[in-house]
């Protein structure tokens, strides 16, 4: 069995992109726009990260700071799920409260 995400992206004529979209046939999601995709990719041959950071030029950076503060609270629960190292999961969560207050996204 198989499984497909697939990303387009409309660059710009500087190679910036204009318009993101993501299908997940899968997931029930067709061509759906986004403004901006962090993934990672983890090569274990050469035991390094290779990572596509993207954003349109639209993207608003106040939603470019929540998008980055949502993303590492979910990177603080993968991590917990990952490793079960509770109290590194805990630190990582410490320093998500302490970017969201500095950020002024605490409500």
């Amino acid at each position: 069995m198989n499984s497909e995400i697939k990303f387009n992206i409309e660059l710009d004529e500087n190679r910036v992109p204009e318009k993101l979209t993501w299908s997940a046939q899968d997931g029930g999601v067709q061509a759906e726009e986004a403004k901006a995709i962090m993934l990672s990719i983890w090569d274990s041959k050469a035991k390094e990260t290779m990572r596509i950071d993207l954003w349109t030029k639209d993207m608003p950076v106040d939603e470019m700071k929540i998008f980055f503060h949502q993303t590492l609270v979910a990177m603080s629960d993968t991590f917990k799920r990952a490793t079960d190292d509770e109290k590194m999961a805990d630190t990582m969560k410490d320093f998500c409260d302490y970017f969201a207050e500095k950020l002024d996204l605490v409500k």
